[in-house]
Parts: C-alpha cells; sequence; structure tokens
C-alpha cells in the first residue's frame, strides 16, 4: 500500500478489549497475506498495550491479532493487578499515610492497586526487540506511546520509527524519539491513582489520556496521511444523544469519578475526531491551488472511525459481579455498580473474561456490519479480493 495509514488506539482500561474485536474483524476482511495494514501504529493507555503487541509481533497482521486476541481472552484480573483484601487494604492505607508525608508515597508512588503482575505478564508476553526488526524491514513505519509528565504537565508521545522522522514540540505536547520498552507501556497505562506512576529518565509519568489535547496528533507527526480510530465509547451513536436517564439519587463517588474517566479518555479524541471532520469538509470546499497560493499547509485526511454499537457502561453494570469480592465491596462502597450510577467506572478495572468476551464480540459484529467501507478504505479499487 503506497499510502500510510495509521491505527489509533485510545485508552479506556479493560474496554480497550473492543479494540482486539474490531482488528480480528479487519484481519478477516482483508486479504490474509498483508503483513501489516497499519504501517503507523499509535496507542495512549490501555490502547498502547494493543499497539505495542502488534508492532512488536514477527508476524503477518492476521498472526499478531490472533495472539493479541488470545492474551486476551486468557486474561484475568490476578493477571493485571493483585486485589487481595491485603492487597486492598495496603493500597488504602499508602494512601492514608500519605497525608503524613505532604502527600508522597514513602517507597514507592502512590496508587490503589499494585499492578506488578501486569509488569510482569507483558514482559513475558512482548518482545521489545521485534520493533526495530520491524522497521528496519519496512513492515512498520514508526510506533508510539503516548504518557502524561506529572512535573512538566505535557503530553509526551514516545514514538521509535524510520531514522527520518524527527522529534517535534507544540503546546502541551512533544514527540520524544526512543526506543520503546516496558516502562513507556506501564506508564501510558497507569491510571491515575488507581494504578503507580512510572518514573522515565528524570520524570514521573502515567496514563496518557490525561492532558492529551490531541489524540490524532501524533500520526500526523510521524507521516500518516489516512486515520483508522478505534474508539471505546458509544457516545458517536446519536440515539445515545440527549437521551434522558431517571434520576434516583444524587450523583455516587464513583458516578463523578467515572465522569472524570471520562473526560480524560473518551473526550479528547471525540472532540478531535469531530474537530478533524468539519476542518476535512472545510478543506474540501477549498481548491488545492488555492490553499497553496494562500499558504494554507493543510490537506484532508482520510478516515473511519469504529465506535461501539452498544453503551459499554450498561455492558459492564451487568457484569461488576465477576470482579473479586474485594475489588466490589471497595466499588460498591462508591456507588460503583449499576444501581449506583457508577458502572463506569468499574468498567475500566473489568479485566474479567465475561466482560472483555462480550466486548470482542461487540467490536468484531460492529466491524463486520462496516466490511464494505473496510475494503474500500483499505483496499484500492484495482485489488481483486478473489484472489
Amino acid at each position: 500500500m503506497s499510502s500510510k495509514t495509521a491505527l489509533i488506539l485510545s485508552g479506556g482500561g479493560a474496554r480497550a478489549a473492543y479494540q482486539v474485536g474490531v482488528l480480528q474483524a479487519v484481519a478477516d476482511i482483508l486479504p490474509e497475506g498483508i503483513d501489516n495494514p497499519f504501517p503507523v501504529i499509535c496507542g495512549t493507555s490501555a490502547g498502547a498495550i494493543n499497539a505495542v503487541a502488534l508492532a512488536s509481533h514477527p508476524g503477518t497482521f492476521r498472526e499478531a491479532v490472533t495472539d493479541l486476541g488470545a492474551i486476551w481472552q486468557e486474561l484475568s484480573i490476578g493477571q493485571v493487578y493483585r486485589h487481595s483484601w491485603g492487597d486492598m487494604f495496603r493500597g488504602l492505607s499508602r494512601i492514608g499515610f500519605s497525608l503524613f508525608n505532604e502527600g508522597v508515597g514513602r517507597h514507592r508512588p502512590l496508587s490503589l492497586l499494585d499492578n506488578t503482575p501486569l509488569w510482569e505478564l507483558l514482559a513475558s508476553k512482548i518482545q521489545f526487540s521485534n520493533i526495530a526488526r520491524n522497521i528496519e524491514q519496512n513492515k512498520l513505519h514508526a510506533l508510539s506511546v503516548t504518557a502524561m509528565g506529572y512535573t512538566s504537565g505535557q503530553s509526551v508521545s514516545f514514538f521509535q520509527g524510520q531514522p527520518e522522522l524527527e522529534s517535534w514540540r507544540r503546546f502541551r505536547r512533544a514527540g520524544v524519539a526512543t526506543d520503546i520498552r516496558l516502562e513507556h507501556l506501564l506508564a501510558s497505562s497507569a491510571i491515575p491513582t488507581i494504578f503507580p506512576t512510572v518514573r522515565i529518565n528524570r520524570e514521573y509519568f502515567g496514563d496518557g489520556a490525561l492532558r492529551q489535547l490531541a489524540p490524532m496528533s501524533p500520526a500526523l507527526h510521524l507521516g500518516a496521511d489516512a486515520l483508522f480510530v478505534i474508539g471505546v465509547s458509544g457516545n458517536r451513536n446519536p440515539k445515545h444523544w440527549g437521551k434522558r436517564v431517571p434520576v434516583r439519587h444524587s450523583p455516587s463517588m464513583a458516578q463523578i469519578v467515572g465522569h472524570l474517566l471520562n473526560s480524560a479518555f473518551i473526550d479528547a479524541l471525540e472532540n478531535d475526531i469531530e474537530h478533524m471532520e468539519r476542518l476535512n469538509t472545510l478543506l474540501e470546499v477549498i481548491p488545492a491551488d488555492v490553499r497553496e497560493a494562500n499558504g494554507i499547509d493543510l490537506r484532508p485526511v482520510r478516515n473511519l472511525v469504529v465506535s461501539p454499537t452498544k453503551a459499554v457502561d450498561v455492558i459492564a453494570g451487568r457484569k461488576v459481579r465477576y470482579l473479586p469480592r474485594s475489588v466490589r465491596f471497595f466499588l460498591r462502597a462508591i456507588g460503583a455498580t449499576a444501581k449506583g450510577g457508577g458502572a463506569t467506572a468499574a468498567s475500566y478495572l473489568l479485566f474479567a473474561n465475561p466482560f472483555i468476551s462480550e466486548l470482542i464480540e461487540l467490536g468484531y459484529q460492529d466491524t463486520m456490519w462496516e466490511a464494505a467501507r473496510i475494503r474500500e478504505f483499505f483496499l484500492p479499487p484495482e485489488v481483486d479480493l478473489d484472489q
């Protein structure tokens, strides 16, 4: 493929399982021999895990997606974070004792949960050395993982790619060339106060969705001319707009936290997509020669967005019961249940197979319904799909 299509994978904790279903459907729709339909891969938060797993795989795109799906289907909550009663109380104690130390953790960064199992899982499943090999073989143009620096307040996109790619700096966001390591991955997916921050060089970094003003910008800086975006919210579905929900009580703590998380993980991406679509519409009515004559260094960007057709929060509300008792006790206390209206917050921690499997199936179905658009987006007219 002559064009550079970028894969944009957003964050959302366990919601990122939806991305796996979408990618499985894309692999089934496209011809089997394609090595990688995404020369540029950009991931944030949990989406960064999927991004790096794809970019570091030595095989074809179909093989990479198959292996990624196997990781998610075999995943258990204990492989992501420790959840015994003792672990939960230790996390709460660390946060409580930090109040006597100016709010700072004494021996390790503050967090409610210990995600050491996730470090161990990713270290065993992902071969980071393959990223450079895929770049050398021109199977990959660039990979980026975005994290947020707690000292600078900047959204930093760490990227590894072809030698001609250069770092960039914009308002509150920057691109830094480096070899992607496990630390970048865990920093990008460190949900605030839930998972510990990670020190990279001289700064502590946390979840990349925080303060990410332009989620699609890294892909364009890395040379992409088309964007395939996978969201993790059904908000783009018009039938969800303005939907009235009966008010049973004042907002629970989990409802408030859920909206704060959504503002970080979902709203920025959706706003960026809307901005891009409006800009594309404007540029399409301005002839290319007029844009060039007036110094307008902008061009329409082909894009295709796939997002859930069903409300993920509703699915999460039905699956909360699959969480460990210790986690359910904590979530119930803050109202993170369907009855308490805070299932959104629970969905970010629901790394349970029933929730993951339903999201993967939903992602697959949503994408297969768009099979014709997928083929048109990826394949030029002269490609014979029957070969």
